[in-house]
């Protein structure tokens, strides 16, 4: 090791802790699912009409409205609509707080001179969690299970222990289900003991890895028998199109007697044909 290195090691600290997510699967009753949908809905409109709120602003009185300004108006919004005094206080304020750092995103992207994008409405498909900002506050752990304010006891399938201390807690909405993820603080580091062994990895095609040495790791088995059945789907489906292509498809569009009626009361699809109804068409 010459003296830069040395320098190196001598000035780098030494890490013993870091910040750790757990992402562990929730399994809701089908009670428990229905709020968990009621007050993503309702972070999601809030979210809405915050934005439509700056826009209105900066486009009528060119005022910016703050993130500070708006979260001061949610006392006056949870004692007006009792839907939103069902939920925490502080997931209402980290929908505000999300909607403010896209603002600083889009901001920042422009003073740089990329290419930003105005934050736009949040469809029904396009918000997907909220956050309790405080463990401890709204939610936490109890005999593993998490418990959440106005929700009530949720199972977790736990797939390993939460080390660190617990900061904030996010509930999100994925394909397969519900999902809670926990940011742990003061995670400690486990680090492998040293084997004093270096080499390098190649991946490949004809082997799954090759050694710096020249040992080759073989694909596994599994592997193996997954691309047998992968080469067997493609031969089926190359099969089937190609007969399709000859006996179906090539025959009724290219030997059709007739020109092929693509009016909107006839030939057209169902979506075509409801639009053209829509839109008064009879052609």
């Amino acid at each position: 090791m010459d003296q830069l290195d040395q320098t190196l090691v001598r000035t780098q600290p030494s890490v013993h802790s870091l910040r750790k997510t757990y992402k562990e699967k929730l399994r809701p009753t089908p009670a428990q699912e229905r709020a968990l949908e009621e007050v993503l809905g309702r972070c999601r409109a809030l979210y809405n009409t915050a934005l439509e709120q700056r826009i209105t602003a900066w486009q009528r009185c060119r005022v910016s409205v703050s993130r500070f300004q708006q979260e001061a108006e949610l006392k006056a919004i949870r004692a007006e609509f009792p839907d939103y005094a069902a939920i925490h206080s502080h997931v209402l304020q980290d929908v505000l707080a999300r909607l403010d750092k896209t603002y600083q995103t889009f901001f920042r992207r422009v003073q740089r001179g990329e290419k930003a994008g105005f934050p736009r409405f949040k469809g029904q498909n396009r918000y997907h969690s909220f956050t309790f900002k405080e463990y401890g506050n709204g939610a936490k752990l109890d005999n593993g299970t998490l418990v959440l304010a106005k929700v009530g006891r949720i199972a977790v399938h736990w797939s390993r222990p939460v080390a660190g201390t617990p900061k904030t807690v996010a509930i999100s909405r994925e394909a397969d289900g519900w999902y809670v993820a926990i940011s742990c603080a003061e995670v400690p580091v486990q680090s492998l003991p040293p084997t004093g062994q270096e080499t390098g990895i190649d991946l490949g095609l004809a082997s799954f890895a090759t050694l710096a040495d020249g040992t080759m790791i073989h694909n596994p088995r599994c592997y193996r028998k997954a691309e047998a059945y992968l080469r067997r789907c493609q031969r089926r489906v190359a099969r089937r199109g190609a007969r399709r292509a000859v006996t179906g498809g090539a025959k009724r569009w290219c030997c059709s007697p007739k020109p092929i009626n693509t009016s909107a009361t006839s030939g057209a699809t169902p979506t075509i044909r409801k639009l053209a109804s829509w839109c008064g068409s009879t052609t």
